[in-house]
C-alpha cells in the first residue's frame, strides 16, 4: 500500500512526517513508471538548496514508452524576497516547503503526456497548507479514456469529501488554460491550493486527501500507458505531436506557478525545467484542417466539459 499510517500533530513533528512520505512517494512512483514502460530506468540527481535542504531529481529517457519523464523530490527552507512572498501571498517570508512533482512525455502521440504534484508549506508564522493536482494532455482525445480518468479522481475525492471533485475540477479548468491561445491544457483534472490546516481540514484529513491524490495519479497513468502504448501512429500524428507540446511548453514557461516559484526561490533550474518536453514546434500561423482528427481534439480543448 502506497498509503502509510501517520502519527498526528500532537505526536509527530508535521515537516518531518510529510517530508517522509514524499520521499516514499517518490520511490513508490518511480517504481509504477518503470515497470508500464518496461525499458528504462530512472537516473537520480541530489541537489543541495541555498537556504536549506535539497531534494533528489529522478528522469527518465528513451524508455519502451516514455521519451522524457522526471519524478521530482524536494524539501527545502529558506526566506523569500519580498516579492516573491507578495506573488505567492505568503504571511511570512520565511518558509518550509516540501513535495513531489511529474511530469511525462511519452514517446507516442497516442500516449497522453501527464502531470501530477503534491505540496506542503509552511510559512514562518505558523501557518500551512497543502497543495497539488493531476491532469492529462491527450495529443489525440479519447472520450472514453477521459472520462475513465476523470471517473478515477472522482471515486477518489468522495472518499474524502465529495465537494472536492466539482470544487477542483473547475479550479483545473481555470488553472490549466492558456489564455492567448483560448484552449484548455488539455482535458482536465484536479487543481487545488493552499488547503490550510485547521480552516479547510485537520493536519490528518488534508494529508490523506493529498496521499489520494498520488495514489490514483501513479495507478491511472501506469494503466494509459499500457492501454495505448501498442497503437499504431505515422509521421502526420507525430507532427500533431510537436505542436501540441509546444502549446504544453507555453503553459510551463508563462503560466505555471510551480515554474515561477522554483525559479523565484533559487531552485534547481534543471530539476524545474525538466517539465519541458525533449522536442517540441512553433508553426507561424498553423492551421487544423476541418474533418481531421487532429480538429476533433481540438474540440475538445474547452473548460466546462462534464466528464463523470
Amino acid at each position: 500500500m502506497l498509503t502509510e499510517t501517520t502519527s498526528s500533530t500532537d505526536t509527530m513533528n508535521t515537516r518531518a512526517t510529510v517530508e517522509a512520505w514524499m520521499r516514499h512517494f517518490q520511490d513508490w512512483l518511480c517504481q509504477q513508471l518503470e515497470t508500464a514502460d518496461g525499458g528504462a530506468s530512472f537516473r537520480e540527481d541530489k541537489w543541495v538548496h541555498e537556504g536549506g535542504g535539497g531534494g533528489r531529481t529522478r528522469v527518465i529517457g528513451d524508455g519502451a514508452i516514455l521519451e522524457k519523464g522526471g519524478v521530482n523530490f524536494s524539501a527545502v527552507w529558506g526566506k523569500m524576497s519580498e516579492t516573491a512572498a507578495r506573488q505567492l501571498l505568503m504571511p511570512d517570508p520565511n518558509y518550509f516547503a516540501t513535495g513531489v512533482s511529474v511530469v511525462q512525455h511519452p514517446r507516442s502521440p497516442m500516449v497522453p503526456i501527464s502531470h501530477m504534484n503534491v505540496r506542503y508549506f509552511e510559512a514562518g508564522n505558523g501557518e500551512a497548507w497543502f497543495g497539488g493536482g493531476l491532469d492529462l494532455t491527450p495529443i489525440y482525445v479519447d472520450e472514453a479514456q477521459a472520462r475513465w480518468f476523470h471517473a478515477q479522481i472522482l471515486e477518489a475525492c468522495d472518499q474524502h469529501n465529495p465537494s472536492y471533485y466539482p470544487r477542483f475540477k473547475q479550479w483545473a479548468d481555470e488553472y490549466f488554460y492558456l489564455p492567448h491561445r483560448q484552449e484548455t491544457r488539455g482535458v482536465g483534472g484536479i487543481f487545488f491550493d493552499r488547503l490550510t490546516v485547521g480552516k479547510d481540514g485537520s493536519f490528518d484529513e488534508l494529508f490523506a486527501f493529498v496521499q489520494a491524490v498520488g495514489e490514483v495519479y501513479g495507478r491511472t497513468y501506469s494503466e494509459l500507458m499500457r492501454r495505448n502504448a501498442a497503437l499504431p501512429f505515422g509521421e502526420a500524428e507525430k507532427q500533431w505531436q510537436l505542436v501540441r507540446r509546444g502549446r504544453y511548453a507555453e503553459f510551463n514557461l508563462a503560466i505555471d506557478r510551480g515554474t515561477k516559484f522554483g525559479l523565484e526561490t533559487g531552485g534547481r533550474t534543471e530539476s524545474i525545467l525538466m517539465s519541458l518536453p525533449p522536442l517540441a514546434a512553433w508553426h507561424y500561423d498553423y492551421q487544423i484542417a476541418p474533418g481531421s482528427a487532429e480538429a476533433a481534439t481540438q474540440e475538445w480543448l474547452r473548460q466546462g466539459i462534464n466528464w463523470v
